[in-house]
């Protein structure tokens, strides 16, 4: 009996030796294979924001297609979390529109974020955004471990539609309790527990309702005793308060539910018509196509206040706003309105719409700001029924930049019906081939998007923006030496200050200086002394009479040393000279030198003044350039012919 016993006692011993090297072997396995995961890269689609990953850093796969404007992008190589993955990575040029793997790194939220237009895609402004991230090229650092399957913010993750599997919820240890190693002797108990089926008591179905945690996954290839032991642990404290990293706070979703609304893009601030073409033989299919390059132009511009603002004019036989400046101030909006454009119909006046835009749609009532560049762009299916040329001219002299896209067009026998050939030349603002887009066929109208986008933002390059009240700095030298008299030298000012009126006035417009003289000469307030028509006002009114000789060769060599030499090199440099006598010194030389630094000169004589020596300083023609009057209280009367003469001259000048 006893031999049996120790018999026994053996078996059980081998029995135990046993388990306990094949559980060591197990554990020791399963160490070896959760050191070395595989890594799969996620994919994501062309949708899905940062702001709705959880992890700080992670590597994603993103598919082609990602440069359509539907995907939101805010910022400049900073972006907002509220952007586009995929989106911001095509903007910053990681990746091109065929897709590709990239690494991004969630960073903090800025105060401000610049929109820009990069590789295709429009990025949007911003005023602020509580989280940023950054994208690079998917190298991973050494020793980071980048996550297989991304943490999403809801349970409804985007990557799923992708094909995704989002990562489980891994339930952190219960506050005041450690895990325990499993002894040899709950080892065995668990063994028998398997082999004798037992019901584990199961959440009543109001605590089901109540929790949303999924079950905690098994790891590797843990027992299946390991299994029961971790659930029976997990159903037993699952009523218990925790804190779900998976639940976003209400005032954190309340932020996400909200599209932002930027202030537009400050580098395209353009205010901009689109006249479109409602003519009835353009047809409702070719209309459609119209309004879908209108609502692609109105996705790619961020349009704010602080940005581009768009309204919309369709002509046929007489033009109509839908919208002005001030109807939309927002991408989204502007772009809902634009579906719910009807076509008109009637014939395709484009003149007659090129002057009612002139005349109606840029004023301060719809929204026309003054700082900002007016830009039309007209489309034409084909050619117009009226002429344009008269119309564009009186458009462009307003300072508004005419833009034309022309699709299709007239066949050699069709050529008899153009009313006027060659219009797009004759409208445009300049020949130059940057105001003008032709596309063969409708169906290619899409393809004109980027390079419109492009250059109706370039306003360095929107030449009719600068008119002849805008773009000059204006010296006037004025004669004070002592046969002009006290009274008749305050209307001279008068006359000086009529003048002025009619200019823009600002450091980037119009800029006034002057210069008194007499056998000296004075500087009265150089260019960069007043920056506002008001304050020019005020300074002409202080210029004192100072009475002396008259040295008019001399002022002008002083304006030229202390006035025009200071000019900006973008501005027409203009000196109005007024005078009341005969010079005591040679003009001949000085007016010479003006000439040839291209200052264009006006002398506008009074009284005892020569008129050959008047001839002698005005820019050639003379006739153009030269003025005089027998009395000082007739000056005003020449202040519109000057003004013509100027505009005049500037609208002439070549627009190529």
């Amino acid at each position: 009996m006893r031999t049996v016993v120790l018999t026994m006692k053996a078996s059980v011993i081998e029995m135990f030796l046993v388990l306990l090297v094949t559980g060591v072997h197990s554990n020791k396995e399963t160490a070896k294979k959760i050191k070395r995961p595989k890594f799969t890269v996620p994919q994501i689609n062309c949708d899905v924001k940062a702001g709705k990953i959880i992890d700080p850093e992670f590597i994603v796969k993103c598919p082609a297609g990602c440069q359509d404007p539907k995907y939101h992008v805010y910022g400049t190589d900073v972006y907002a979390s509220y952007s586009s993955v995929c989106g911001a990575a095509v903007h910053s040029g990681v990746l091109d529109n065929s897709g590709g793997k990239i690494l991004v790194r969630k960073v903090a939220g800025q105060s401000g974020y610049k929109g820009s237009y990069s590789n295709g895609v429009q990025s949007l402004s911003l005023p602020r955004w509580r989280e940023s991230f950054i994208v690079l090229e998917s190298k991973p650092k050494k020793g980071v471990t980048y996550p297989s399957a991304l943490t999403y913010s809801s349970s409804k993750s985007p990557a799923a539609q992708a094909g995704e599997t989002t990562k489980a919820y891994q339930r952190p240890p219960i506050p005041g309790t450690t895990a325990q190693p499993v002894t040899l002797m709950q080892l065995l108990a668990v063994t028998v527990a398997v082999a004798t089926p037992t019901t584990l008591p199961r959440p009543s179905p109001s605590a089901a309702s109540t929790t949303s945690i999924p079950r905690p996954q098994s790891v590797g290839h843990r027992s299946q005793e390991m299994d029961l032991w971790s659930t029976a642990t997990y159903t037993s404290s699952q009523n218990r308060p925790r804190a779900d990293p998976g639940l976003v706070p209400k005032e954190e979703l309340s932020t996400q539910s909200l599209e932002p609304v930027s202030l537009g893009d400050p580098n395209c601030k353009i205010d901009l018509s689109f006249l479109i073409d409602g003519s009835t033989s353009i047809g409702k299919r070719r209309f459609r196509i119209q309004k879908q390059l209108l609502a692609d132009v109105a996705q790619a511009l961020d349009i704010g206040p602080a940005g581009p603002l768009m309204g919309v004019v369709q002509y046929g036989d007489n033009p109509a706003t839908h919208f002005n400046l001030k109807t939309h101030t927002n991408s989204r909006d502007l772009k809902t309105a634009i579906e719910k454009i009807t076509q008109r119909g009637g014939l395709s006046n484009v003149g007659r719409a090129i002057s009612f835009v002139t005349k109606n749609f840029f004023s301060k009532a719809n929204g026309n700001r003054s700082g900002a560049p007016n830009v039309v762009v007209v489309m034409v299916d084909g050619w117009p029924t009226d002429k344009v040329e008269e119309a564009s001219r009186l458009a462009r002299e307003s300072g508004i930049n005419i833009f034309f896209i022309t699709i299709e067009g007239a066949a050699e026998n069709e050529k008899q019906y153009v009313v006027e050939p060659n219009f797009a030349n004759k409208a445009v603002c300049r020949t130059n081939g940057f105001y003008s887009l032709h596309v063969q066929s409708w169906f290619g109208l899409h393809k004109t998007l980027q390079p419109l986008v492009k250059r109706v933002c370039d306003t360095d390059r929107l030449a009719c923006s600068k008119t002849c009240l805008n773009s000059a700095d204006i010296g006037f030298v004025i004669d004070g030496s002592s046969s002009v008299g006290t009274g008749n030298f305050r209307t001279v000012l008068q006359f000086v200050t009529n003048l002025t009126k009619e200019f823009e006035i600002s450091d980037t417009d119009t800029r006034i200086g002057a210069v008194q003289y007499t056998y000296e000469q004075r500087l009265e307030f150089g260019f960069d002394k007043y920056s506002s028509k008001p304050d020019i006002l005020n300074a002409i009114k202080r210029v004192g009479y100072w009475s002396g000789g008259t040295s008019t060769g001399a002022a002008i060599n002083f304006a030229l040393e202390q006035l025009f030499k200071k000019s900006k090199p973008n501005k027409r440099k203009l000196m109005i000279l007024i005078t009341d006598g005969r010079s005591y010194d040679d003009v001949r030389i000085p007016a010479m030198a003006a000439h040839l630094k291209g200052v264009i000169t006006y002398a506008i004589g009074v009284a005892w003044a020569a008129q050959e020596e008047l001839e002698v300083i005005a820019t050639h023609p003379a006739r153009d350039h030269s003025f005089f009057v027998d009395e000082f209280d007739n000056l005003h009367q020449y202040v519109p012919r000057i003004i013509q003469n100027i505009c005049t001259e500037f609208n002439s000048q070549p627009r190529n």
